[in-house]
């Protein structure tokens, strides 16, 4: 399919390139689905609606007609989409709050038996604290993925309707589907994952329509990304991979009536603790920046219209 404009062609060009820097660093990353990943995940999607709102300007839309709806929508939706993030991920404080308590123990404890039993105390808060996390953002996935109509099986439209307002509609379509790949990503790396989810992530339609080749590229991300879900062990649960290694290091401790053994293991709680504190509070900001850019963004938009 021809763009209808030199600054379509662009925005298709720039989901292509993205997509494949964001395949690059899925292989130089150090785990699968690590918070470094998973903040290129957020950033690509602020960048995306940004861009999006960016190129309005140039379409020279017309005043009035349903465009300014269908994007009200789909900013709607993303919206709705980052506040079930940020409700997910912010459950980790609570973990990574108990999870400081415990390092801290560790750092100025000492071998009698009082100690043993506050880490042994302290060890149990923290199991409960990421027990909790799973179960809770289970549900919630449950009870809002489909409201959300987070799917990548959505049927491409015809040329004509593609091509509608300056070929809005197609770059709006574009947005949308990158940005479900995206959400699905974000939400089993920080939310929940369950085998049965993967269903959603099926086989990408069209993937050589507007001619260009963002969609190949998405393709090939979701490919690395399912290879390595088909490794995944247990039914469901976060993938992030520094929460999965900070429960990891802490059942390894051995806790022993005379004290806790492998002083080494306490540097690696606490690498992991700060792997997992910062990155986690560093997606927060970033999805408070998208909520931010939303409201600007519809903002933008409404003034386009209004002539303002």
């Amino acid at each position: 399919m021809k763009p209808s404009s030199t600054s379509t062609n662009g925005f298709y060009s720039f989901l292509t390139q993205s997509l494949d820097d964001l395949e690059s660093s899925f292989s130089s990353s150090k785990g699968f689905m690590s918070l470094q990943f998973l903040q290129r995940v957020v950033s690509l999607l602020r960048s995306t609606h940004s861009h999006l709102t960016s190129l309005v300007q140039d379409l020279h839309l017309p005043v009035g007609e349903m465009w300014l709806d269908e994007y009200m929508d789909e900013s709607s939706r993303l919206w709705e989409s980052c506040h079930v993030l940020k409700l997910g991920i912010s459950r980790m404080e609570g973990y990574c709050s108990a999870f400081a308590d415990l390092v801290a123990l560790l750092e100025h404890g000492d071998s009698n038996p009082q100690f043993v039993r506050q880490v042994k105390r302290v060890i149990s808060v923290c199991r409960r604290e990421a027990m909790g996390v799973e179960e809770e953002n289970r549900v919630l996935v449950e009870t809002t993925i489909e409201a959300l109509t987070i799917r990548l099986d959505e049927k491409v439209p015809n040329e004509s309707k593609l091509n509608g307002f300056n070929g809005f509609r197609g770059v709006l379509f574009a947005m949308r589907k990158v940005s479900s790949f995206l959400l699905l990503i974000l939400l089993w790396g920080m939310v929940s994952w369950c085998s049965a989810s993967s269903s959603r992530m099926t086989t990408m339609e069209g993937s050589l329509f507007f001619g260009y080749g963002f969609m190949v590229s998405m393709g090939r991300l979701q490919q690395r990304v399912m290879e390595e879900m088909g490794g995944m062990e247990g039914g469901f649960g976060v993938l992030m991979h520094e929460f999965r290694m900070a429960r990891k290091a802490m059942d390894e401790l051995k806790v022993e009536k005379e004290g806790v053994g492998g002083c080494d293991k306490v540097e690696i709680l606490k690498g992991w603790l700060e792997l997992l504190s910062s990155g986690t509070e560093g997606i927060i900001g970033q999805l408070d920046d998208i909520f931010d850019e939303i409201v600007e963004g519809r903002k933008k938009l409404l003034d386009i219209c209004s002539h303002r």
